[in-house]
């Protein structure tokens, strides 16, 4: 069959849109959701946790099985999973069907999401290669970016329900371009890892339920404690399993690496920060400042838009300052907006909002994609594959443990709505929270990078290296 190289491109430039829409438009919809439905914030916090805690937990297993049984055959069930588990979304009547299809749904996009990144690679090569990955990229900076703006004017215009409908036509289309898919596999492709897969996903999910339901069920009640216990449990597991394996899910050997550390940790900060003020601001300005989803959707874009405008900055400015100082500069930017975000009061103008939420979007901005160079400079090329699966499950699982952290401090501040009294007390928990995780990443950071190198790197054994989800 032909490689159809620009047929493959279209269809993943319109999912890998559509993943990041659904989760920045549902976070803007929680307000009209717990209203419609009827639900509390605990509830109402699993339609975004959910997808995002499956989407994390699953994405290693699906990029080897996408190697195994096919690529375009995992692209297409996790497409197809995405889309109807989208428009389930859409008639869902009660709020613990929705939080189930939601969940579901993050498993259908960390398939597609893994896949997809592979059918691009098998699709292109040399300079064409590059540009695939370019557009990759902006297209997921778009839905990041535009994510919010466009589920606000959804929200306003068609109702909550449009923030699930419009990403799950979007999927049918893909869809539809499928069967013009190459399908292409990895002969030489390890096997996928049950003992690490399982251990890995169940501590994940089992930690994120003890948190989200710690507010609600009493954080000493039976089963919350028993979900923290087993997640620590299963932690441990998993450790032990991949420091056996053969060909780890995690290679442990590369936390020698100071610099890789230091890199990682940075990048799973200013993530770990972003990503749930995406989540929760929205319901913040509509809940407490009174804006309409519309006026919340495109005041994010303070936030957003930097990390499409600045990328192309940093590339130049590392011509003159060294990556080392940008990754600083930038861990310090989402620290000080965290910060700055919490002066803002009830009543305040929307022109407040500017400064701390441009400092974080520049902080996001100035590192996307080259954060992750830097830090997998500092392995050998070998073991990027490697390096990269686990840069990026890092990133996904904080993001996602942090997410729940964030709600459940507003969970127990609010009583559990999305309005005053005590969500604003609740959001400048989180938000001195965060300002904290950056202010420790930057000690972290100088106390890995400013020691004195090493004359050799410390040698690691060679390992079959793993394609990037």
């Amino acid at each position: 069959m032909r490689r159809n190289p620009g047929t493959v491109l279209a269809a993943v430039l319109l999912s890998t849109v559509s993943l990041p829409i659904t989760l920045t438009g549902a976070s803007v919809a929680l307000s009209d959701i717990a209203a419609d439905l009827d639900a509390d914030l605990t509830p109402v916090q699993w339609v975004v946790t959910g997808y995002n805690a499956t989407f994390a937990s699953f994405m290693l297993a699906c990029g080897s099985l996408a190697d195994i049984i096919g690529r375009r055959r995992i692209y297409a069930l996790g497409v197809a999973v995405f889309a109807v588990t989208g428009l389930i979304s859409t008639v869902a009547d009660n709020i613990l069907l929705l939080d189930v299809v939601r969940a579901i749904a993050g498993i259908g996009a960390a398939a597609a999401a893994a896949s997809g990144v592979a059918l691009l690679a098998a699709s292109f090569e040399g300079p064409a290669r590059t540009r695939a990955f370019g557009l990759f990229g902006t297209a997921l900076g778009v839905g990041l970016a535009f994510g919010p703006s466009i589920a606000g004017v959804l929200v306003d215009a068609f109702g909550w329900r449009a923030v699930f409908a419009t990403p799950a036509l979007a999927a049918l289309v893909v869809l539809a371009l499928v069967p013009r898919l190459p399908e292409s596999k990895d002969a030489t492709s390890r096997r996928v890892d049950p003992p690490g897969t399982l251990s890995f996903t169940a501590f994940l999910l089992l930690l994120i339920f003890g948190v989200v339901e710690g507010p609600r069920q009493g954080w000493t009640s039976l089963w919350v404690v028993g979900a923290f216990v087993a997640s620590a449990a299963l932690l441990l597991c998993f450790v032990l399993v991949e420091r056996h394996q053969r060909n780890p899910l995690f290679d442990f050997s590369l936390l020698r690496s100071r610099h890789f550390v230091a890199f990682s940790a940075a990048a799973a900060t200013i993530i770990c920060v972003m990503i749930p003020l995406l989540v929760y601001l929205p319901s913040y300005f509509t809940g407490v400042l009174g804006m309409t989803s519309g006026q919340a959707g495109a005041t994010l874009l303070l936030l957003t838009a930097p990390t499409l405008a600045l990328p192309l900055f940093s590339s130049v400015l590392t011509r003159w300052v060294p990556p080392t100082a940008v990754v600083v500069m930038a861990v310090a930017l989402v620290g000080v907006g965290a910060a700055w975000l919490t002066v803002i009061e009830p009543g305040i103008r929307t022109l407040a909002l500017a400064g701390p939420l441009l400092a974080l979007g520049a902080g996001m901005g100035m590192t996307t994609g080259m954060i992750d160079g830097v830090a997998l400079s500092s392995i050998e090329t070998g073991r990027a594959g490697t390096a990269a699966g686990m840069l990026n499950t890092a990133r996904l699982a904080s993001e996602t443990v942090v997410i729940a952290i964030f709600g459940a401090v507003l969970a127990s501040t609010a009583g559990g709505r999305l309005a005053e009294p005590g969500y604003t007390r609740g959001m400048d928990i989180t938000l001195w929270g965060l300002a904290a995780l950056a202010a420790a990443t930057l000690l972290l950071l100088i106390a890995l990078l400013l020691r004195r190198q090493s004359p050799a790197p410390v040698a690691v054994e060679p390992a079959e290296p793993v394609g990037k989800v």
